[in-house]
């Protein structure tokens, strides 16, 4: 398949990627350096993370059977994948009771399979489809608000639920083998010639991984993903920051991230990328 990337069109910057495009039919991703949290874009760059990013993401579509918009990696942080309508509802599978599903279940917002153990950090008796809006913001939904808000078809959304929960079950046994845990997952999907498919990018932006070596449940989990990131914040009284900036009417301000946490995280990026892909850096 030949491109001319002479006529790349730059087309937007997400909080991560840059999109180019570079025919009818075909989109190149640019992965950036970049990072975010909650919401909020930092003004510095984590060494390798886009690479990462980028390898990660054509690692788990040649692992998956479902069809997605993936054509080919152009270069350490570069691939092409194919134009598609995307579906404005991410995917999130939950594996584990951590993160946001604990404030959210005290407050009655989430409705937990039976047999639940409400520790932090404890396994669920099974997989749990707990999708979220697309947006600046993301709002989590249940079936009946997706549907309210023409977010997807019933059809549609009892497709994405199965699928989705299917990946993490085959995603989480390829990280096991390799000594990881993944907690959850992110997962967003486009209508392409008709046909619901896979897409954006899967890496450690899209879900939680933990080392099983150490992973205890009533405490927080070593983080091989952006959770070290959030972990920091949330320890630092920023997450709180963000929020009190937000209510105000404010923009949230990003504080420096210090150098040894943009250092771990790179370091544990590549780590689990060599483990679980077997493929070196």
């Amino acid at each position: 398949m030949m491109f001319k990337y002479n006529c790349l069109k730059f087309l937007t910057s997400g909080k991560v990627k840059d999109l180019y495009d570079m025919d009818q039919e075909h989109l190149k991703f640019h992965f950036s350096d970049r990072v975010s949290a909650f919401d909020v874009k930092f003004h510095q760059d984590i060494p390798r993370k886009g690479e990462i990013l980028c390898k990660f993401a054509e690692f788990w579509f040649n692992q998956l059977s479902v069809t997605n918009h993936f054509v080919r990696r152009m270069s350490d942080n570069e691939m092409i994948v194919k134009k598609m309508s995307m579906i404005p509802m991410e995917c999130v599978v939950r594996g584990f009771f951590y993160g946001s599903m604990i404030g959210r279940w005290k407050k009655g917002e989430v409705t937990l399979p039976d047999g639940t153990d409400t520790t932090m950090a404890a396994k669920l008796p099974i997989p749990v489809f707990d999708p979220t809006t697309k947006s600046e913001h993301d709002v989590p939904v249940d079936k009946s608000t997706a549907l309210k808000m023409n977010l997807v078809s019933e059809e549609q959304y009892d497709w994405l639920e199965v699928t989705s929960i299917e990946i993490y079950k085959k995603m989480a046994k390829i990280a096991d083998d390799a000594g990881f845990i993944l907690a959850d997952l992110k997962l967003e999907f486009g209508i392409l010639d008709g046909v619901i498919t896979l897409g954006d990018s899967i890496g450690p932006d899209e879900y939680r991984l933990w080392p099983k070596s150490s992973y205890k449940v009533g405490k927080i989990q070593d983080a091989y993903d952006k959770q070290l990131l959030r972990d920091w914040l949330v320890a630092n009284g920023f997450q709180k920051q963000f929020d009190n900036a937000r209510n105000s009417g404010k923009e949230p301000i990003a504080p420096q991230i210090p150098e040894d946490i943009i250092s771990k995280m790179t370091q544990r990026y590549v780590a689990a990328y060599e483990n679980i892909t077997g493929h070196k850096i």
